[in-house]
């Protein structure tokens, strides 16, 4: 255990079912080099391996537990380290590899699974692996009755029993680890194979120890001295830091910049976490719309709206791998002003506004009006982007596509959502359409939306929809694809959407509770 209390710039943290104290002066630390550092700098865990040191491959994944505040209890989640910030786990529990056997030295059910299975060569990968496995027993083990909820299942299988892992499972939570010489059929195997085993984790000691801090804290009031890596409880407190220190860089999930660290050798003196306010985590559908705290995880949010829009389940399930939608947010995906992000132009879809809120009050706008130019958005120095809005009466006729090289885990070289109404006499009497990876920022394609107004609900209309959204944009070439052949793939997938939506029955949308 590291113990340096003395020093100011102090992260609490609970591991093994106790509190660890640990100085962290430098707000730029990666959560990886933390953990495999020898002590007092870090916890000299070297089980957790660098690999891509970009969240692409799973070989630095540990398990992070925050408490449930309603129930009580700890939810784990699989994470990247070698992108998140070791400032944010100030306030949770923590498990690495070598966290996972019990005190007897009994082997947790997801390392047994592998030896047994022979789910491992070189070895490189599989405490990554492992540690994705432990994520899913634990949800199993904790609730059955909830496991889909809990482990991110939303697309569980109707045959899929509640105490059986399914094969479908089992992939959805490797779908974060990359393997280069085992082969997947034996790990699929030895996660199938753990559901009806005992875990090894003392869950209840760091709920207890969670929550007794929970308790303690007070409001607005840090839990640890973090004096350059500041991670305020509350909205008021975040926002005036915002206003007093506009140099520091606002963090959440870090899967930017974690990369910008690694791999561009970017330094932050001051950092100022989003990810502790409450109110920035809650996602709550009331009678007309959605209100998405901008901190909320993406996993989170795609399961809400995986269920509510069954349409967007398979485009979603797409975005990245699990531990990075474990630790993405929605306010940072539409914050980095990325053309290629996924999210814009589904939101642009969807009609969603932004909330922005400072010291000086709030405002909501168009997301189509917050990007500006190349990475430059509407937001001032002293805001930050506190909730998205988005109307929940959506047309029946919603869809999302991503063009990428490999199904998931990739970055998108053309993304298209299209939302349209049509009319009872099979007019088309509204369309929206968000389009990524085809100019500077994300746009909407506002001259095919008024092309495709008052126009028959038809093949033949989509079709030439198609040609016209082709011509609307001018896209680059680049190492992910040329200018060319995006704009053939938005022709193409405006075709598509008409052969999807003309394939089945509108989905509609489906009633559903929300719990914050």
């Amino acid at each position: 255990m590291v113990n340096s209390r003395s020093s100011k710039h102090l992260i609490r943290f609970v591991r093994q079912g106790q509190w660890v104290g640990v100085s962290l002066p430098d707000p730029n630390t990666t959560l990886l080099d933390f953990v495999r550092a020898a002590a007092p700098a870090g916890l000299g865990c070297t089980g957790t391996k660098e690999g891509c040191a970009s969240g692409d491959c799973g070989a630095c994944l540990v398990l992070i537990g925050a408490l449930t505040p309603k129930t009580g209890t700890i939810e784990v989640h699989a994470v990247n380290s070698c992108i998140r910030l070791a400032s944010s786990i100030d306030g949770q529990a923590l498990w690495t590899v070598e966290d996972l056997p019990d005190a007897n030295g009994r082997l947790h059910p997801a390392q047994q699974a592998m030896i047994e299975h022979h789910g491992s060569q070189c070895g490189f990968c599989t405490p990554g692996f492992v540690i994705s496995l432990a994520a899913l027993h634990t949800a199993y083990a904790a609730n059955t009755q909830t496991a889909a909820h809990a482990a991110n299942l939303a697309h569980r299988s109707s045959t899929e029993s509640h105490n059986t892992i399914s094969r479908e499972a089992a992939i959805r939570a490797i779908s974060g680890n990359l393997c280069r010489c085992t082969g997947y059929r034996p790990i699929i195997a030895a996660a199938q194979s753990m559901a009806d085993q005992a875990t090894t984790l003392d869950l209840q000691r760091a709920a207890d120890c969670l929550a007794q801090a929970e308790q303690n804290r007070g409001s607005g009031q840090r839990l640890s001295r973090l004096t350059q890596a500041h991670r305020p409880s509350s909205l008021a407190s975040l926002l005036k830091l915002r206003a007093t220190r506009p140099q520091a860089q606002i963090i959440a999930g870090t899967t930017d910049i974690g990369i910008w660290i690694n791999k561009q050798h970017r330094r932050f003196v001051e950092t100022l976490d989003v990810t502790s306010v409450a109110a920035l985590r809650t996602i709550v559908r009331r009678t007309d719309h959605w209100q998405v705290g901008a901190a909320a995880p993406l996993s989170t949010v795609f399961e809400a709206w995986s269920t509510y829009w069954p349409a967007l389940a398979s485009f979603l399930s797409r975005f990245a791998g699990l531990s990075i939608r474990n630790s993405a947010t929605l306010g940072g995906n539409i914050a980095n002003a990325s053309p290629i992000g996924d999210m814009s132009p589904l939101l642009i879809a969807l009609q969603a506004r932004l909330r922005l809120a400072s010291v000086r009050g709030t405002r909501e706008m168009p997301i189509e009006e917050f990007f500006l130019a190349y990475r430059r958005t509407a937001l001032a120095d002293d805001e930050v982007i506190s909730a998205v809005i988005v109307p929940s009466r959506q047309p029946a006729k919603l869809r999302a596509y991503k063009i990428s090289k490999r199904f998931e885990d990739d970055i998108s070289a053309v993304c298209l959502a299209v939302s349209i109404s049509v009319a009872p006499d099979q007019t088309i009497s509204a369309a929206r359409i968000g389009a990524g990876g085809v100019a500077a920022i994300p746009a909407r394609a506002r001259v095919t939306e008024q092309w495709l107004h008052g126009r028959p609900w038809s093949e033949t209309t989509l079709q030439a929809a198609g040609i016209q959204l082709s011509d609307e944009f001018e896209p680059i070439s680049d190492m992910r694809a040329s200018a060319a052949y995006r704009k053939q793939m938005l022709a193409a997938l405006m075709l598509r959407f008409w052969h999807d939506e003309a394939a089945q029955p509108p989905s509609g949308q489906r009633s559903m509770k929300v719990h914050a």
